[in-house]
């Protein structure tokens, strides 16, 4: 997946997941900025997924693996 692929995969993304395994998962820098990037509107967004590409794309991957753990434990749950 080239880089504008990838960009194009975050902004289309909800930022709910991305910014949760970067709170749960990340060193103290990366905490802070999941909470920027769940507060943040579209263009600010798009200025975090731009300046950190490679780290907010490896948070995206654990997040949505995060949300397929999830859906699958509330998928038993009943």
């Amino acid at each position: 997946m080239t880089a504008d692929e990838r960009l194009a995969t975050l902004l289309a993304s909800e930022p709910y997941w991305t910014a949760r395994a970067m709170q749960e998962q990340g060193s103290r820098f990366y905490r802070h900025l999941g909470a920027a990037l769940e507060a943040a509107d579209a263009v600010n967004r798009r200025l975090i997924y731009q300046t950190w590409p490679d780290a907010l794309w490896d948070f995206h991957t654990r997040g949505r693996r995060l949300e397929a753990q999830e859906a699958g434990a509330a998928g038993t749950d009943g």
